[in-house]
C-alpha cells in the first residue's frame, strides 16, 4: 500500500445522487480489479472516519488515470468531494482489498445494489478492455432507474460482447426501460436468467445487511459458500 496524492481531472455525474472523480496519481498505481482505496482528508489523525473513508476504484487498472464513485451526501465527507475543484490534490491510500477478479475465473455472477457496483465496473471494464474470454452475469438493482449508474457504460460492454449479460432491477416503481425487471433480486431472478450459477464465482459488493441477504440467496439456490466472494462497504 502507498500514501501518494492524485490530481483531480475530471467529476462525471452517473446520477442525480451519485459522482465519479478521476484523478492522475503523482506516481504509477498498481491494483487489481476490485480492489478499493482510501481518500483522506485528515492526514493528522488517520482514525477520522468522518474525513478519510474507503472507496472502491470504478475503472479498469488498465487506464491511465484513476477513478472513484461516491453516491454525494450531506455528510462533511461527501462535502469535500463535491467541492473539489480541477487541477485539486488528494491523499490516497491504495491498494486494498482482497476481494477481487482473477483471469483465470472462467464465469463469474455479480450480485450488486446500488452503489456497491463501483467495483464491478473496474472488474468489467478490465474484462472488455483487455477480451478476457470470462463469462459475465450481473444482476444489478437500484431503486428507480434514473439511479443505475454507470448504465451507459454497461449497455455498451453487454452490446460489444456476447460473454457480458446484464439483468437489472426496480424496486420503487416499474421502469420505462423494458430491460429492467419491477423488483427486487430474489431465487426466482436467479434461476430464470442463469441456469449454472453453481459454477460461477459469485461477487456481492454493498452494505452488510444486502451482503448477507445475497449470500443467503446463494447458499439457499445451491452455490458453494467458497465460491461467494463478499466485501462489506461499511461507514460508506
Amino acid at each position: 500500500m502507498k500514501t501518494i496524492k492524485a490530481k483531480l481531472i475530471d467529476k462525471i455525474q452517473r446520477t442525480p445522487s451519485v459522482a465519479s472523480f478521476r484523478l492522475i496519481p503523482e506516481e504509477q498505481l498498481n491494483f487489481i480489479p476490485g480492489q478499493f482505496l482510501q481518500v483522506v482528508f485528515d492526514k493528522d489523525n488517520s482514525n477520522n472516519k468522518d474525513l478519510n473513508k474507503y472507496l472502491s476504484f470504478s475503472a479498469s487498472p488498465s487506464k491511465d488515470y484513476i477513478e472513484f464513485t461516491k453516491r454525494i451526501s450531506e455528510s462533511n465527507f461527501s462535502q469535500k468531494l463535491k467541492n473539489l475543484n480541477l487541477n485539486d490534490e488528494v491523499t490516497i491510500k491504495a491498494p486494498l482489498g482482497s476481494c477481487v477478479f482473477r483471469d483465470e475465473y472462467k464465469k463469474i455472477a455479480f450480485l450488486i445494489g446500488g452503489i456497491g457496483i463501483t467495483p464491478v465496473i473496474s472488474i468489467i471494464e478490465f474484462i472488455a478492455g483487455n477480451k478476457i474470454q470470462t463469462d459475465v452475469t450481473l444482476f444489478y438493482s437500484n431503486r428507480t432507474e434514473e439511479e443505475i449508474a454507470f448504465k451507459k457504460e454497461l449497455d455498451d460492454w453487454r452490446r460489444n460482447n456476447c460473454n457480458i449479460k446484464v439483468i437489472y432491477t426496480v424496486t420503487d416503481c416499474p421502469a420505462k426501460d423494458s430491460s429492467c425487471v419491477f423488483g427486487r433480486i430474489d431465487k426466482n431472478l436467479l434461476v430464470q436468467n442463469t441456469s449454472d450459477l453453481k459454477e460461477r464465482i459469485i461477487f456481492i459488493f454493498g452494505p452488510p445487511k444486502m451482503v448477507e441477504a445475497m449470500k443467503s440467496l446463494c447458499l439457499e439456490v445451491g452455490c458453494k459458500e467458497e465460491n461467494l466472494k463478499t466485501e462489506s462497504f461499511v461507514g460508506y
